[in-house]
């Protein structure tokens, strides 16, 4: 099914993003400045349909928005449904854009699954990129969440079980990413080590600094001497919660250096904005904060392709 071209193309061509709280001085981001903060732009973190929770957008129709953003690609993230033949079907109908999706290790996925990685690797194209060591179903997350339910574990007493390493070598031996999930800092930081013992050459630790993950500063630098990009997701700009956050976020990878650091939207949720115009609005808000053209242009075009695989 193709989305609804002449109309939805229509509405992202001529509208412009919705007024943020993140960028106060004059109001909305000029449609130039949108333009070149998504010019060539690549965005690792966007949540469509197909999917068990309420998306603003299906797989398509985010693709079609980010190419005439003038977007070079975007990743497709699914918490319980992998999306690399997703990113297949929607590359054929949406040519111009560099879609890729993932596997999310959660239960549906079998937990620390290598077989699940493996067979991902396997399907046409090859557009399956990503391995996510779970996010929602997380023993971090669940413990966090106070939730008494069945949950995936990565490690035990200090020490990763033998299935997460086989799941990594999986990675390794296909060349997909590590992305760390919403495991625990010091979890997060054994898969690294583990990575890069085993020779895995694109890592990412999943929005550092967002719960339940947090990142201190000090682990996240020790996470870029393992090689890992630090992805910082931009979210809602809206709100006064988010001026808070991007002061957080701009402090933090100043600290990292934007040469480690890679940044991403993480939206498509039903009640916020649609994910190119947050994205485009979380560019401009660390541009406001003093970051160069360059270093964005660093962290989101040049570092997500890097990460990806694309020269």
């Amino acid at each position: 099914m193709l989305v609804p071209g002449a109309v939805l193309l229509a509405a992202v061509l001529v509208a412009p993003p919705a007024a943020i709280e993140a960028v106060p001085q004059g109001g909305a981001p000029r449609l130039d400045e949108v333009a070149r903060a998504l010019a060539g732009a690549i965005d690792i973190h966007v949540h469509s349909l197909p999917d068990s929770a309420e998306r603003s957008v299906d797989g398509f129709e985010a693709a079609v928005m980010a190419r005439a953003h003038g977007m070079r690609g975007l990743v497709l993230k699914n918490h319980y449904d992998p999306t690399g033949g997703l990113a297949f079907m929607v590359r054929r109908q949406v040519p111009g854009v560099e879609v890729f999706g993932g596997v999310d290790l959660n239960l549906t996925m079998g937990g620390m699954n290598p077989s699940a990685v493996e067979h991902m690797a396997q399907v046409s194209g090859g557009y399956g990129r990503l391995v996510w060591m779970s996010t929602f179903d997380a023993e971090n997350q669940v413990r966090f969440s106070k939730e008494n339910r069945p949950f995936v574990s990565v490690s035990r007493n200090g020490a990763l079980l033998q299935a997460t390493k086989d799941v990594i070598g999986v990675i390794a031996k296909h060349s997909l990413v590590l992305a760390t999930g919403h495991v625990s800092p010091e979890e997060g930081l054994l898969l690294l080590r583990e990575g890069q013992k085993q020779g895995v050459q694109h890592m990412v630790v999943t929005h550092a600094m967002n719960t339940p993950v947090s990142m201190t500063v000090a682990q996240m630098q020790e996470a870029a001497k393992l090689g890992a990009l630090i992805e910082f997701v931009g979210g809602t700009p809206v709100g006064p919660a988010a001026a808070t956050r991007f002061d957080s976020f701009a402090d933090a990878i100043r600290k990292v250096g934007p040469a480690a650091c890679i940044l991403a939207s993480d939206l498509g949720q039903k009640t916020n904005p649609l994910p190119a115009d947050g994205f485009a609005a979380f560019i401009l808000a660390l541009k406001s904060r003093g970051f160069s053209d360059q270093d964005l242009d660093r962290m989101s075009k040049q570092n997500p392709a890097t990460l990806l695989g694309l020269r």
